[in-house]
Order: C-alpha cells, then sequence, then structure tokens
C-alpha cells in the first residue's frame, strides 16, 4: 500500500557541495552519509544522491523547467531576492518569467537539477 510522500531525490557529483548550496537556500539537514543526505524545507523533503563523483547527465530543459522527468518547485516570497543568492552560491539561471498568476525563476543547482521558485499571486 501507497502511504504518502517520501522525498523528491537529485543526484549529485560532490555531495558535501550540494548539502552546502541547500543549507545556504534554507533547507535543514534531517540525516546524512557519505552517500545520501536527507534535507527538509517545510513540507519538502529532498534526498541528495552521491553518483560517486560521476558527472550528472544532462536532460532536455527550457525556461520552464524540465523538458522531461520533473521539475521540483519551491515556494518565494521574493523571487528577486532569492534569485541573488542562487547566483552567489552558484546556481545557473535558466529564466524568469512575472506572469499574472506567479512570479517564477527557473535554475540549475551545481549539478545541473533543474529547480523553480514560484511566488503565486493568488
Amino acid at each position: 500500500m501507497i502511504l504518502g510522500y517520501q522525498d523528491f531525490t537529485y543526484n549529485v557529483k560532490d555531495i558535501k557541495k550540494a548539502v552546502k548550496f541547500y543549507k545556504e537556500l534554507g533547507f535543514t539537514i534531517e540525516s546524512e552519509d557519505q552517500f545520501f543526505a536527507s534535507l527538509r524545507l517545510g513540507n519538502c523533503v529532498l534526498g541528495l544522491h552521491w553518483t560517486e563523483g560521476r558527472e550528472i547527465p544532462k536532460t532536455a530543459r527550457n525556461s520552464h523547467g524540465q523538458e522531461c522527468g520533473g521539475t521540483l518547485s519551491l515556494k518565494s516570497d521574493d523571487v528577486s531576492e532569492d534569485r541573488k543568492i542562487i547566483e552567489i552560491l552558484g546556481g545557473k539561471i535558466l529564466g524568469e518569467d512575472d506572469a499574472p498568476w506567479a512570479h517564477m525563476l527557473v535554475f540549475e543547482d551545481l549539478d545541473g537539477n533543474v529547480l523553480k521558485l514560484m511566488n503565486p499571486k493568488f
């Protein structure tokens, strides 16, 4: 029986750098070892799985997020300020849109994993 949501997991080349990146974005560590880290932000649990140094393959993406697979969307109350933090930490901005329904920012983490920030307007 499926009981509910466990986590959303990204593969990462350097787990120590990845954990530091997500901690700076506001995530807190729930558990961590040399192969896997579990981090929490609100009701979101993010898993980081170490690839033992192997590169993360790129998937098709654009300014709206992944073109295949999923994109983790995080809620923001100030996308412009959060963009500055992401850029300082080394994240790559893929696109930004201030649409009638939300201000959105799509970015890559240090390993090229795609995330989206959203500040809903409803």
